[in-house]
């Protein structure tokens, strides 16, 4: 499902240093995986997850998802996958805090064609056991909560690829297991997941497990 081949990308720092963060860096996902990266703050991993994710481009390499060539397709184009293709899930939950939940699910539906968008929010928050919070803003939701709505968001659109960053770093023990049990639902669905995350135990539940030092991926394990 996600093929990348030699990428590299630097940025400049205001002291016009330049920062390699990512060194020829080459990585398959399969289809259906459900694929931790892990590694220490700054080694890179949402810098990938940005790349892959057709958030930011690569200074150099390749990048094929579904089997095709993805790498220096232009800004529509790269809307319309991110759009329809991925979901995405942040540490920060990224909500409209005067927009209800199912108005904040049904935002990427906005320019897309599907009928009955709201009916659509309404069952991805089903899905994550929030059929009675639908009309709550985010203030009056939890931490979890507020967390299961992005990821309702980020279902919405029915996508074949979900990038998660970092998902339960600002949740507690019981709330992060409960998230996480809704991922690992996503995956025995055949839902391909990427786990951006610095807690072992999370990455160790996980199919693949990849890590990311000094700009380098490595293959830690596959189970």
């Amino acid at each position: 499902m996600i093929q990348f081949r030699n990428i590299r990308k630097t940025y400049e720092r205001p002291d016009r240093a330049r920062l390699e963060v990512l060194k020829d860096v080459d990585g398959r996902i399969e289809e259906g995986a459900f694929a931790a990266v892990v590694g220490p703050s700054g080694s890179g991993k949402s810098t990938l997850m940005n790349i892959l994710g057709l958030l930011d481009q690569p200074d150099s390499g390749t990048y094929t998802l579904n089997g095709r060539e993805v790498t220096d397709l232009d800004p529509t184009e790269r809307a319309r996958i991110r759009n329809q293709d991925i979901g995405f899930v942040f540490q920060q939950f990224h909500l409209l805090p005067r927009t209800s939940a199912v108005e904040n699910v049904t935002l990427p539906l906005v320019y897309s064609d599907v009928p009955d968008p709201e009916d659509r929010a309404v069952a991805a928050l089903a899905r994550v056991g929030l059929s009675d919070r639908l009309h709550h803003h985010p203030h009056e939701l939890s931490g979890g909560q507020q967390q299961r709505v992005a990821i309702a968001r980020a279902l919405v659109n029915n996508p074949r690829l979900i990038l998660a960053d970092e998902p339960t770093g600002n949740l507690d023990a019981e709330v992060t297991e409960e998230i996480m049990e809704i991922f690992l639902g996503l995956h025995r669905a055949g839902r391909t997941i990427m786990l951006i995350t610095h807690d072992s135990d999370l990455a160790a539940r996980c199919t693949e497990r990849l890590r990311i030092e000094d700009g380098r991926l490595f293959e830690e394990a596959t189970v």
